[in-house]
């Protein structure tokens, strides 16, 4: 929360579970500083049922404490991997650049592919998911590791080609369909990040109050969950702009919202 500081203080930083399933804030936790978010993870983990849930933490949160908690609440993770874990990127990174081993994947059930067509480009998806973790040296340190991912991403527009690979461990055994899933739907987060910041302008509010400030963003959380139930006429449009047509007869809508 970018405007939410004085001279000499630092803004919130709010910790959240989001349900991508059913499109709502699980739990939350603030903290003064983002390197703290490694050891809120687990309070918030903590404080909400997962059980028999996937987990999906971007890069930061991949620690061995965090893996421990868990799979110690009995759920199962995705988690990405990069720099930030010492020499575990690198290794699975050159273990999918071997392409006979990438061919022998691709010939079993750990392979999936997409293409999706938007936005004037098309994006070509391909998962990777392996069992055979057995030459990994860090293997013992990430309880409940079963597995290991890739995703290659490419793009292709006016002609144009990029690639983007993203690398993941995980406590799944080889489920492609749900690793891929899991891999995939992580960008709802990322998404409800993105509405806080851009419909909701967060980062503009100068809330000067922490506690009143983490209230305000619980409070935008419910209404993003609300918009996203509320269909207006029929229409297809952005949460924007049915907040805009909301603003016109609120208490109708809320009436609506209530029969949901």
């Amino acid at each position: 929360m970018r405007s939410n500081k004085r001279k000499g203080s630092k803004p919130c930083h709010i910790v959240s579970a989001w349900s991508r399933e059913d499109g709502y804030c699980l739990g939350q936790k603030a903290v003064e500083e983002k390197s703290n978010e490694i050891t809120a993870i687990p309070k918030v983990l903590e404080a909400i049922e997962i059980k028999g849930q996937i987990v999906t933490i971007d890069a930061m949160g991949t620690q061995t404490a965090i893996v421990e908690t868990i799979r110690k609440r009995r759920a199962d993770y995705v988690l990405a991997v990069k720099g930030n874990q010492g020499g575990l990127e690198t290794a699975i990174k050159e273990y999918f650049e071997d392409e006979e081993l990438r061919g022998r994947i691709e010939r079993t059930a750990g392979y999936k592919r997409t293409v999706e067509k938007a936005h004037g480009q098309t994006e070509i998806r391909e998962y990777y998911q392996t069992e055979e973790i057995g030459w990994m040296e860090q293997k013992k340190q990430w309880k409940g590791l079963k597995s290991i991912g890739m995703e290659r991403k490419t793009i292709r527009r006016e002609g144009k080609e990029e690639r983007e690979y993203r690398y993941y461990i995980s406590s799944l055994g080889e489920e492609i369909e749900l690793f891929s899933r899991a891999v995939r739907g992580h960008w709802a987060v990322e998404s409800m990040h993105w509405q806080l910041d851009v419909t909701f302008k967060e980062d503009a509010n100068s809330t000067l109050d922490k506690t009143a400030a983490q209230n305000q963003n619980i409070i935008r959380k419910w209404c993003l969950s609300m918009l996203k139930l509320i269909e207006i006429r029929g229409q297809k449009m952005s949460l924007r702009r049915k907040r805009f047509n909301i603003s016109f007869a609120p208490a109708q809508f809320i009436e609506e919202l209530l029969q949901i």
